[in-house]
């Protein structure tokens, strides 16, 4: 059993080398190897523009409130959980939950984990990582999309 994990941690270190963008997706916080090779698939790595903006690819993968929208009137409701690509929700929660972890013990130090440490205050954790995975998501895209680097400020 443990020869197998150590293989497919191998293949995914191969595939996260051969590919730059995934190097870059690397660089966001709470993203790992798994997340970002799952974030470049999800994203249209092969696809020429999958997704209009960074918003319609974090809908889609239920990062975002549903809407209910008829006759000019927006009505929000709470962000779905029931999505096309529940795994990679679930990942990319899991690892801003981690985020919103090592902000709680060690306090923030970017303007992101200071706008976090707000939320959170605000909000509460669980929330907070909700919104941090689709902060990801957008800057993912925004990344992939405009062939930049990613440096916490």
């Amino acid at each position: 059993m443990i020869s197998a994990i150590g293989e497919y941690d191998k293949y995914l270190e191969q595939s996260i080398q051969s590919l730059p963008d995934c190097k870059k997706l690397l660089k966001l916080e709470g993203v790992g190897p798994v997340n970002a090779v799952n974030l470049y698939i999800a994203l249209g790595a092969n696809q020429s523009q999958p997704f209009k903006s960074g918003k319609n690819a974090s809908a889609c993968i239920g990062l975002t409130p549903i809407q209910h929208s008829s006759g000019g009137k927006e009505v929000m409701g709470t962000i779905g959980k029931y999505c096309k690509n529940g795994s990679l929700r679930s990942q990319l929660i899991t690892g801003a939950m981690s985020v919103v972890i090592k902000v709680i013990k060690y306090g923030a130090k970017t303007k992101k984990e200071l706008w976090l440490q707000g939320l959170m205050q605000r909000r509460g954790n669980r929330c907070a990582a909700v919104a941090l995975a689709n902060k990801t998501v957008r800057t993912a895209y925004s990344l992939l999309q405009n062939n930049t680097e990613y440096h916490a400020a």
